[in-house]
C-alpha cells in the first residue's frame, strides 16, 4: 500500500485551545507533523515550541507561511483575528481549520467561505459538537422520520456563575460578544445541524449584564466589573420560514441551581429528542429510552481527524464554511434584536 503523504501543518496562536487540542490532535494522526507556530506574542510562541518540540516558532504568521509553506493551518487566536488571519492562510494556499465563531460578522465570514471555494481550498471551524455519537444517532433519527416533523427546538448552554476570568472573553471589541457568540454558538449550530438549516424568517432577542457589570468572583476566576463589555446572558426566539420554531437560552452568570448545563432538545409530533444526555421520548407509548454508554474520542480531535481526513480526500467536511455563515448570519441577527429591542427579520 502506498504510503500517505506527510501532511504539514502549522498553528497560529499560542493559547490553551492550541495546547490542549490542537496539538495533541495532530500529534496523535499518522503522517501528520507540526512544522511551526506563530503568536503575536514571540516569547508565548516559543514556549509552545519548546513545550512540544515543534521545530519552528515565529511572531509574524506572514513570514511562517512563506518560509514554511505548510498546507494545513489552524488558526486559535482570539475571535477578532479569524477573518483577517483566515484570509492570510487561505492566499497561502493552505487549508484551514479556524477556532469558532467564523468571525466577528456576516460580511467577514461570507468573504472567507467565498475565497475558499475560489482557491479550491478547505475550511472549517470547530464546531466539533456535531461529531459526537449522540448527534450522529439523533440526526439518523430525525432524518428517518423517527420523530416526524421537527416542529420545537431548544438550544441552551447556561452557567451558574461561569464567566471565564482570563483571557478576553469579557472583551466585545476583541471576541465580538459574550456567551451567545462563545458557548452558545456551539448549541446554536448544533440544532441548526440537525435541522438541516431550515431558511431563517425573523428572531427575537434579548440581553443582560447584570451579574457582569455588578459581581467579581464565580467559579470560573475573578473579572473587573469596570472592564465587562459583553453580555452575560442572552434569550432568543428565533422562527423559520416552514413556520417551525426554535428557542435560545445562553448565559455565562445565571442564578440558577446547576453549575453548568448545556442541551438541544428536539420535538415532533412521533417523539421527541434530548442530546445530553442522549435520550428519546416516545409519543403514544409515553415510553422514554436511554444511550448511556456511548464511547467517545474527545470531539475536538475528532473534529480535527475529519479535517485531516477530508484535506487526504478520504471523507467530506461535516462542519462546512457556508454552514458557518449560516450560524454567523444567525448570531448576527440575535444580536441586532437585543441592541434594537426589536424582530429583526432574515428572509432574502
Amino acid at each position: 500500500m502506498e504510503e500517505k503523504k506527510v501532511i504539514r501543518a502549522a498553528i497560529i496562536g499560542s493559547g490553551q485551545i492550541a495546547r490542549t487540542s490542537h496539538i495533541p490532535a495532530y500529534r496523535s494522526m499518522e503522517n501528520v507533523e507540526i512544522v511551526a507556530v506563530s503568536d503575536a506574542n514571540e516569547a508565548a510562541a516559543q514556549r509552545l515550541a519548546e513545550d512540544f518540540d515543534i521545530p519552528a516558532y515565529y511572531q509574524d504568521s506572514t513570514r511562517m507561511l512563506r518560509e514554511v509553506k505548510p498546507d494545513v493551518v489552524s488558526i486559535c487566536v482570539p475571535n477578532k483575528f479569524h477573518y483577517p488571519l483566515t484570509i492570510e492562510a487561505l492566499n497561502a494556499g493552505c487549508h484551514v481549520f479556524c477556532e469558532k465563531p467564523p468571525a466577528m460578522n456576516p460580511k467577514e465570514a461570507l468573504e472567507m467561505w467565498q475565497l475558499a471555494e475560489r482557491n479550491g481550498l478547505l475550511l472549517t471551524y470547530d464546531f466539533h459538537f456535531r461529531h459526537g455519537r449522540n448527534t450522529a444517532i439523533a440526526k439518523e433519527k430525525i432524518d428517518k422520520g423517527d420523530l416526524g416533523t421537527v416542529y420545537y427546538t431548544k438550544a441552551s448552554w447556561v452557567r451558574r456563575r461561569g464567566i471565564p476570568g482570563w483571557g478576553c472573553f469579557t472583551n466585545r471589541e476583541m471576541q465580538g460578544g459574550g456567551p451567545l457568540i462563545d458557548i452558545g454558538a456551539h448549541m446554536l449550530d448544533l440544532a441548526c445541524y440537525l435541522l438541516d438549516y431550515p431558511e431563517i424568517a425573523y428572531v427575537c432577542a434579548g440581553s443582560f449584564d447584570k451579574i457582569g457589570k455588578t459581581g467579581r468572583k464565580g467559579i470560573m476566576g475573578e473579572w473587573n466589573p469596570d472592564k465587562y463589555s459583553v453580555e452575560d446572558s442572552l434569550f432568543g426566539f428565533i422562527s423559520f420560514t416552514d413556520g417551525r420554531v426554535m428557542q435560545l437560552e445562553t448565559a455565562f452568570a445565571l442564578n440558577i441551581k446547576e453549575k453548568d448545563k448545556r442541551n438541544v432538545e428536539l420535538c415532533g409530533e412521533k417523539s421527541g429528542l434530548s442530546l445530553f444526555p442522549l435520550e428519546s421520548y416516545q409519543g403514544e407509548e409515553m415510553s422514554n429510552t436511554s444511550y448511556p454508554f456511548i464511547e467517545e474520542m474527545e470531539l475536538h480531535t475528532k473534529a480535527l481527524y475529519n479535517f485531516i481526513k477530508a484535506v487526504r480526500g478520504e471523507e467530506k467536511l461535516l462542519a462546512t464554511a457556508e454552514q458557518g455563515y449560516y450560524v454567523q448570519r444567525l448570531i448576527d441577527a440575535l444580536y441586532r434584536s437585543a441592541e434594537s429591542g426589536e424582530p429583526v427579520m432574515l428572509e432574502e
